[in-house]
């Protein structure tokens, strides 16, 4: 797919410094095909790979002498194009993935942003501490996920991985290396985690780590019968769980609207783990690689992609539904990657939904209107003809800041299957779905988002905070280097 024939639907556009000179003079053979986590959306960029800190400046000068500009890229999981810079300059930071440094007795850790949570938690757990926000994926990088100030199943408790972090070191597009903290430029340590990589470039990230007394936790799950039994759950849940989240069945319709299962967990308190050394150990955390012993999960992808229609995902999520009310509650106790990383077990899994990829849309809505609000959602869809085949119940808090999705409510996440005959149709939808969420006072998520529009945008963040936004990047990026396509589709 041509990078003009993305989900979104707002062209790229060069900024008047950068279109003076053609960016056609950079190397070609750094040339590569660049797809959006979801592979709904493809472009060709000048990838590089620095490993060093000069070695971002150098690409930073480079761009200046080429006329071109900068996107900043982590592992790649955002599912919209939030890490894509379409025929520029895009800088791969996996390579800038030491851990600079480490106190096992306060449970600080100082990183390169490339340093992914698989490479975090391995190298705390043992120590007796565990990263206090992740993705479900493992393979997101710190850059990544302060850059786009990611949630976890905890975030009503604990709030966004911004919560967390203590200071920064960041490169800004002049070359010169700024320190930020909440005391010590408090406007650019607010406004950059979130800012999804255009006001500078981590070169380094301070994070306070959670302490943990055992590899396990306590995982209870159940199934609920209706949207409002799912509600009623997490409220009186909220106070007495470290981790909840649900997962919705986005056909059921009628009296069993937004039926699903609830998965919750709590960390086990000290000496309630008669072997903590054991359940700490990283062998112990290993996700297995086949099914049964027999069945390796890498190509489990492939017997997934029958089922990737209307159809299938109908009878699928009735099945696991209903094995789900089967027996009533169940517990038990489950390692911590095993909680967490549920998008690690089936490697590859997204290629279930064959050539067009898949999008994610997101949004969050203040818990006086989240109900009301997702109910006429599910019904649109299905109204429309395009249940989504996958969808993540949570619950969150506000925080402070500047470009934050957080708030006192709820998010509903949605994959949507993209083909050929139904992209049209899947952006029309996406955009009454906003008209729902503005009505209902909700917010989004940079992250996941690939079709909102700059004027949706603009609605949900306030005036206040695009100006302020804006001020900051003409202040600390006056000519606009680094960019990406999502900063040109909402801001440029």
């Amino acid at each position: 797919m041509k990078s003009n024939d993305r989900v979104t639907t707002s062209k790229a556009d060069s900024s008047a410094a950068v279109s003076q000179v053609s960016p056609s003079i950079l190397p070609a053979n750094n040339l590569e095909l660049v797809e959006s986590w979801g592979r709904a959306s493809q472009g060709i960029s000048h990838v590089y790979r620095p490993t060093t800190v000069d070695g971002l400046k150098d690409l930073f000068q480079l761009a200046r002498e080429t006329g071109s500009h900068v996107g900043l890229r982590g592992g790649g999981n955002s599912y919209g194009d939030a890490a894509m810079n379409d025929e520029h300059i895009l800088i791969d930071l996996r390579r800038m993935n030491r851990i600079l440094a480490w106190d096992p007795k306060s449970g600080v850790v100082t990183m390169e942003p490339g340093v992914t949570l698989a490479q975090l938690w391995q190298y705390t757990l043992e120590d007796g501490w565990w990263p206090p926000v992740v993705t479900g994926t493992m393979a997101t990088t710190i850059g990544g996920c302060a850059g786009l100030n990611v949630h976890g199943k905890n975030a009503w408790q604990v709030g966004p991985i911004g919560d967390h972090i203590t200071s920064f070191e960041l490169l800004l597009a002049s070359g010169e290396l700024i320190s930020c903290d909440r005391g010590n430029n408090s406007d650019l340590f607010h406004a950059a985690i979130g800012g999804f990589g255009v006001l500078g470039c981590f070169t380094s990230v301070t994070m306070q780590m959670k302490p943990v007394y055992s590899g396990l936790l306590e995982v209870q799950t159940e199934s609920r019968a209706n949207l409002a039994e799912m509600f009623s759950y997490f409220e009186e849940n909220l106070e007495s769980s470290d981790y909840i989240v649900g997962w919705i069945d986005a056909f059921a319709s009628g009296t069993s609207l937004g039926r699903g299962d609830v998965h919750k967990a709590n960390y086990l308190p000290q000496g309630a783990d008669p072997y903590p050394n054991q359940t700490m150990r990283l062998d112990y955390q290993h996700l297995p690689d086949t099914i049964l012993g027999l069945v390796p999960k890498s190509i489990i992808w492939m017997f997934m992609r029958p089922f990737m229609n209307n159809l299938g995902t109908r009878m699928v999520n009735t099945a696991k539904y209903n094995a789900g009310r089967l027996g009533g509650p169940k517990v038990g106790r489950q390692p911590h990657a095993a909680f967490h990383f549920l998008l690690d077990y089936v490697p590859n899994w997204k290629q279930a939904y064959g050539r067009g990829g898949l999008i994610q849309y997101q949004p969050f809505i203040p818990k006086e209107n989240a109900q009301d609000a997702f109910a006429d959602i599910l019904k649109l869809c299905q109204q429309r003809g395009l249940p989504n085949y996958l969808t993540v119940f949570k619950r969150h808090r506000p925080d402070d800041f500047l470009m934050t999705h957080g708030m006192d409510g709820y998010s509903m996440a949605m994959d949507f299957r993209i083909t050929d005959r139904n992209r049209s149709r899947v952006v029309s939808l996406t955009q009454e779905l906003d008209e729902i969420v503005l009505a209902a006072k909700g917010r989004f998520y940079f992250a996941k988002d690939s079709t909102l529009h700059r004027e949706t945008t603009e609605l949900y963040l306030g005036q206040d905070a695009t100006e302020k936004f804006r001020a900051l990047k003409k202040q600390y990026d006056p000519d606009n280097l680094l960019q990406s396509n999502l900063w040109r589709r909402l801001f440029s």
